[in-house]
Parts: structure tokens; sequence; C-alpha cells
């Protein structure tokens, strides 16, 4: 009993922090503690294409700050954008606030009632823009925190700066983020020269409007896009500039030596076009009709004719179209060019002297299967260059 005793004196006397450990109460959360929590749909609002953002700061389930950020269309059917945000006033369960859109200047006003429900959110009110009211009556309303509403937001442009090569980016595909004020220098700037801009790029989204950059994607010759990059770069508001991804299917695309292929720096495009319209007039079974280089994006046009087989006395004629683009296999020096071909485009008509028969085609799901069967059009051209193909479950060249 007495060794007993000795024992646990001796525990206390040299380990007394551990004695405390033990005996100390775990540490407990404020239960005051500042929230904040986002709501991202309430609906109804603009015949539901609105893109709402309602953000809330909450002193345990009081709500003490709210800003409601809503992103719309300027009219039914339109894709400009309009956006306003607005810092409520709470009073008990009534959110009100008064401000003005960005775009159009209209003037906005809103009052909504905010009621918990079980582990939900119900909104009901009026918010109105300029002369247009909108009721709300929004139920089953869930609240996401701050690491999953920024979790929601990650967006990638796919822009890449410096790619390794062009087997994740495509080389005729350059994009260009921009701050919104200088967006329309920027695209100004490209008037006059030799490229397209997607159209579709020109809207600017609600996720654009909020970040304050917009995403121009531009399609130009592989020979000048890295000089459209570099020029980009060094524009007023431009944020980044590089590749993005575009036509190219590395499972339609082979890679071989250049040195056949240029002269000098320059491409030898009319050697390229003769060699691959010979490839595939043997691979279609069809006659080189025509063919033509695309001075914006550096694509080449081959047309290519045949007599089609639907019924072979009325002598119709079927007209294949396929569209390739030769390219560096990388940016910068390389002694590597890459060929991309894409699906052949197949048209029927009737080119016989006198009448003609005139027809309608209806593409079906399946005859839009058939155009993709190309004969092993790649495989020859893979010969034909002594190129390699892409291996897909490896991810490189074969």
């Amino acid at each position: 009993m007495r060794a007993l005793l000795f024992c646990l004196i001796g525990l206390m006397t040299v380990s007394p922090e551990l004695a405390w450990a033990q005996a100390k109460p775990p540490a407990k959360a404020a239960p005051n503690a500042s929230e904040v929590r986002y709501f991202t749909a309430i609906d109804g609002l603009m015949d539901g294409n609105a893109d709402v953002v309602l953000k809330e700061t909450r002193q345990g389930k009081t709500v003490t700050a709210a800003v409601l950020d809503v992103c719309y269309p300027v009219a039914k059917g339109s894709d400009r954008k309009d956006r306003f945000v607005a810092n409520l006033a709470i009073n008990g369960q009534t959110l009100t606030g008064t401000t003005q859109s960005l775009g159009d200047k209209q003037p906005v006003t809103i009052r909504l009632v905010r009621k918990p429900t079980g582990d939900s959110f119900e909104f009901r009110g009026q918010i109105s823009v300029g002369q247009a009211m909108t009721e709300v009556a929004s139920t089953d309303n869930s609240d996401l925190s701050e690491k999953e509403f920024q979790d929601n937001q990650t967006t990638d442009d796919g822009i890449t700066a410096t790619p390794k090569d062009f087997t994740e980016v495509s080389p005729e595909s350059v994009g260009v983020r921009v701050k919104l004020d200088a967006a329309l220098d920027f695209l100004k700037s490209l008037k006059g020269q030799e490229l397209q801009v997607a159209l579709s790029s020109l809207s600017v989204s609600c996720d654009a409007m909020r970040a304050g950059e917009q995403t121009i994607h531009i399609n130009i010759d592989p020979e000048r896009s890295a000089a459209l990059i570099a020029k980009a770069k060094s524009s007023p508001g431009v944020v980044a500039a590089g590749w993005t991804s575009g036509v190219v299917e590395m499972d339609r695309t082979i890679r071989f030596a250049a040195a056949d292929w240029r002269d000098g720096d320059k491409l030898n495009r009319d050697k390229l076009a003769a060699a691959i319209s010979g490839v595939l007039a043997k691979t279609l079974a069809a006659k080189a009709s025509a063919s033509a280089w695309d001075a914006m994006t550096g694509k080449l046009k081959l047309t290519l004719k045949r007599p089609s087989q639907v019924f072979p006395a009325l002598g119709l004629t079927e007209t294949v179209e396929v569209t390739a683009l030769v390219a560096p296999d990388k940016p910068g020096p390389t002694d590597r060019l890459m060929l991309w071909i894409d699906s052949p485009a197949i048209s029927t008509a009737d080119e016989t002297s006198g009448p003609k028969l005139n027809l309608a085609e209806e593409t079906s799901l399946d005859e839009e299967g058939e155009l993709t069967d190309d004969n092993g059009s790649v495989e020859a051209l893979a010969r034909e260059f002594k190129g390699q193909r892409w291996d897909g479950d490896k991810n490189a060249w074969k």
C-alpha cells in the first residue's frame, strides 16, 4: 500500500502538466462567432433567368449584414447582361435596399422577407428594376459556407501561356483575358487583322461581370499565333494571353518530320495540299476538285467529288469536303509538324447537264455518325507522311 502511494506521488511530481492537461476542460467555440453564408438561387427572378448571389453575415442565427448580387438578361432572350449589387438593410426578417444597375443605370428597389423553414429558407417580396417588378416567392433554399461557395466559383478559361506542345491546346486557337473596361479598345485593335473572333466570346457572362474580366477567343493561322499572343500581352488591360483548346482532336492528328514540307521557315502549302488531297482521293474513292488555304485561320479546305451510289442511274454526284490544319507540333523552334483532318462532310446534288433533280437532304443521327467514316484516311496519311499517331491511353506519340 505504501509503495503504491509513493508511485502516485512520484508521477504527480514528475508530470504535473500531464495531470493538468487531463483535468483541463475542452475549448468551446464562441457561441456568437461571425459567419458568412451564401444563397446562390432565388426562384422566379427575370423569368427564372437571373443569376443570384445573396451573401449574409450572421452572428449566431441573427443576420447582421446582407448583400444581394443579381445578374440578368437586359431583355427576354437577350445575350446581353446587366447586374446590380445592393447592400440590404435588415429589420427583423425584412431585407430592403435600393441601388441602380451597373450597365443601364436602371433604378432598383428590393423588399424581401426571409423566413427560416426547418433546414431551409424561403424568400417572399418584390424586386423592381426600372419599370419592371418581379414578385418573389422562393421556397426550400439551402445556404452554403464560404468554402463551399468559393469552391463553386473556381473557373478555368483554359488559357495556357507556355504549353510544352500542342497536344492539350490547339495551335490556331488563342485566348485573351482582358479587363472589362479595356475589352472594347482591345477588340477595336483587332479590326482589319487576318483573324476571326468567336462571336460567342463577345457576350459578357455573369461570371465575367463579377470577375471584371472577359475572355476573348480568337482563331488565327498557327504561323502567326505566337506573334498575336506576344502583342496581346502588351496591350492595356490584358491579364493573360495564350493558346486554348480548338479544332485539333488528337485521335485525328499525325506528327511528322518538317524538313521536306518547308521552304525556309514557311510551309510549302502547295506541296502539302497536293499530298493530302492525293491520299484522300484514294481512301475516299473520289477525285480532287479544289483546295484552298484560309488566310485567317490557316486551315486547308479540300473538295473532292465522286459518283453517288444512292440511285446510280440518276448520275448524282457526292461532294466530299474535308478541313485540315498543318502546324508546328509545339511553340517555338521545332523540326516536327502536326496534321489534323476533320471528319468528311458529304453532300449530294444533281450535277448532270440539262434539268436538275432538286434534292433535300434530311440528316438523321445515324447519317451524322456515317460522316465520321473516312475509310482509314488518318492512318493512310500517317503512312504517306511517315508520321506518328497519338496513343490516347499513354498520352504520347507512338
